[in-house]
């Protein structure tokens, strides 16, 4: 069901000193995280996303996502896809991202909530919350299933070898029947070490392997001019049945942390992130008309391989100076990626009709020669961070990064490309009293840009690298202890790509992404909780394309507007029992290129509730769930005129025990 592989990036954050370096009065940054804590193995049945979220700006926490922004959209770009994505504070390059064996939480960091970290980035941070083994034996256990007829079971264990040796081990199972019928079969391990082998030395070594034995490949849906599909089937598995394939990921790695001295810390990683693909397809309906009928393509490769080894090594200086901490961090990291793809068949299956499955025969398929494309990046960096209590707090970074990219043409030869860009970013804060802070910040970048759609005439091709910078300012406000509002103001600048008349995915122009974002989160009452966020967002691309009229002023993929409001009650006379809600809105998206098209906004409604007891002495959690309540109907985006349809209502529920 998932298609294409996730590009590289490397970057770089800070953690700061350990806790006895600080002075007496320990000067607390101006600015907190927001993170949400990572939900240990043994207390799972604790995890709440709308109570461990900081704000409004997006969260993951176990098996729930919450916020008006993911990993794959923040302030209308995608971090994955730049490349800006952190493990428990280190910087590291996924080809895939970390599943849930080894990161409980997923927070989105943006505006005042970056700010901590020395090095940020225009598009915005995406941070994985690591699962590190704890000194006592603990063990979790899931069972989940929904309506549709998929079936998940996870098992997560914490051994305690001895003083300095902790094991956690982790399983998975996944029989999954997606919303449209479609199938997929997942195991997975993780083995993950916490070993103290000096004061102040920790080293985490872990390895996450999954391994796909069945993916059907989800059905795209392209029109045949500009307009709108008709509505889609929900629930029918296409076909043909010959169009699925295998595959296996594999995130692997060490984490170290040494306190050298009381205001000398060394923080340093080393990764491995692959996938390999059998099989992979692309399976689209081109030129659909409203009277449901359409041409079946089917896009077959060879196998596939991305993968990336990336590191980072940083050393950071402490002085504190009464009410006020200086921080410096030296940095140096690399990254090494190599992918193989191309080769591709194109099969033409014919014409169809879209509520009449596909049962073509399975053909042979000739491949043709590959394409290879490799990534080498170094970056070195230094970054200075100043907290002055009840006064405010600066961050200001400068690094040089050298960039050298080689793909292989299908025509013979080899495109290059090199940058060799000088990087900064600055971010002032200042307290105004005691409940209000504001902020302002600067910074530029050199980011991926992801690779070509599959519906792209260099499907799969990785893009280059490009060149970004950010404004952003706002503010937080503390109504309570407990509870806070942010706001802000953004804009960012990046070259903008899509499909051009060849259908090739390259460079149209420049897109310029202003928007205000706000967010209010915490317990408003002692029974209930809040989260509750927007963004305004106003896009505009420029360039000889827009001014000549062959592309529109709008991004694909533009949504003007998003709202969204969760809230927990647990009421007082019924202990271990809670009801949650999310009401999420979003305006109307641009669909097209030429911005002739747009998917209609929507509104939809999820409910749930989780009632907490005790299961033979255990803590134990059953969630249930209705999301889209009223089976709203619509379209979800996969490229410039590409479409699917969105989930339909679903009823879904998963038991937690905690050992």
């Amino acid at each position: 069901m998932r298609q294409g592989a996730l590009f590289w990036a490397l970057m770089v954050s800070a953690s700061p000193l350990a806790a006895q370096s600080a002075p007496p009065a320990d000067p607390a940054p101006v600015a907190a995280t927001g993170s949400a804590p990572v939900a240990a193995t043994g207390s799972r049945a604790e995890e709440n996303a709308v109570r461990q979220s900081g704000d409004a700006f997006g969260s993951t926490v176990g098996r729930e996502v919450i916020g008006i922004y993911n990993q794959g959209n923040v302030r209308g770009f995608s971090p994955i896809a730049a490349g800006n994505v952190r493990i428990d504070g280190l910087y590291f390059d996924p080809v895939v991202p970390p599943n849930s064996r080894i990161s409980r939480t997923t927070t989105v960091r943006v505006g005042l909530s970056a700010l901590g970290s020395p090095f940020p980035a225009p598009t915005g941070l995406v941070d994985f919350g690591f699962r590190r083994p704890g000194d006592k034996a603990a063990a979790s256990m899931l069972f989940a299933a929904d309506a549709w007829g998929t079936y998940n079971a996870e098992i997560d264990a914490v051994l305690p070898v001895n003083g300095t040796l902790s094991l956690g081990l982790g399983a998975s199972a996944r029989f999954e029947n997606g919303f449209d019928a479609t199938g997929e079969k997942q195991f997975g391990g993780t083995v993950i070490a916490s070993w103290n082998p000096a004061p102040g030395l920790t080293l985490v070594p872990f390895a996450n392997v999954v391994r796909t034995t069945f993916d059907d490949h989800r059905l795209t849906f392209l029109t045949a001019g500009e307009f709108l599909p008709p509505a889609l089937p929900r629930r029918q598995l296409f076909g043909p049945r010959w169009v699925n394939g295998t595959g296996t990921d594999a995130n692997i790695g060490l984490l170290g942390d040494w306190q050298i001295a009381p205001q000398w810390q060394l923080r340093a990683g080393l990764f491995r992130s692959s996938r390999t693909r059998d099989g992979q397809m692309t399976n689209l309906v081109r030129e659909l008309l409203p009277d449901r009928t359409g041409r079946q393509r089917v896009i077959v490769d060879p196998q596939l391989a991305f993968s990336s080894i990336s590191g980072e090594v940083r050393l950071t200086r402490q002085f504190d100076d009464g009410p006020r901490r200086h921080l410096v961090h030296v940095a140096m990291r690399g990254r090494a990626g190599d992918r193989r793809f191309g080769g591709s068949e194109i099969l033409d299956l014919g014409p169809v009709q879209i509520d009449t499955p596909s049962v073509v025969p399975k053909p042979a398929f000739n491949f043709g020669p590959q394409q290879r494309d490799k990534v080498k990046q170094w970056t070195g960096g230094i970054a200075y961070e100043g907290r002055w209590t009840g006064v405010g707090e600066i961050s200001a970074g400068l690094q040089y990064s050298n960039y050298q990219k080689r793909i292989d043409l299908p025509a013979g030869g080899i495109q290059a490309t090199d940058a060799r860009p000088l990087l900064y970013n600055v971010t002032v804060a200042a307290n105004l009293g005691t409940q209000l802070v504001v902020y302002a910040g600067a910074v530029n970048g050199l980011e991926e840009s992801g690779i070509a759609p599959g519906n792209a005439a260099n499907r799969n091709e990785a893009l280059p690298a490009i060149s970004t910078r950010q404004f952003d300012a706002g503010l937080r406000y503390a109504v309570t202890d407990d509870i806070k509002i942010v706001a802000g103001v953004f804009d960012i600048t990046k070259p903008y790509f899509n499909l051009d008349a060849n259908n090739r995915f390259d460079v149209l122009g420049d897109v310029v992404n202003r928007g205000f974002e706000a967010s209010v989160a915490g317990p408003v009452t002692n029974s209930l909780s809040i989260v509750a966020g927007a963004v305004l967002l106003w896009p505009k691309v420029t360039g000889e394309a827009v001014a000549a009229g062959r592309i529109g002023p709008r991004p694909v993929s533009a949504i003007g507007q998003r709202v969204e409001l969760s809230a927990d009650w647990r009421p007082a006379f019924a202990p271990g029992v809670s009801f949650d809600g999310r009401i999420a809105y979003r305006s109307a998206e641009t669909a097209t290129v030429s911005n002739a098209v747009e998917v209609p906004g929507r509104t939809t409604i999820d409910i749930g509730g989780r009632y907490r007891f005790k299961l033979a002495g255990k803590n134990t959690l059953l969630r249930v769930q209705v999301t889209n309540l009223f089976d709203v109907q619509g379209f979800e985006m996969r490229g410039a005129g590409a479409y699917g349809p969105i989930p339909g209502r679903l009823v879904q529920g998963y038991l937690t025990v905690d050992l």
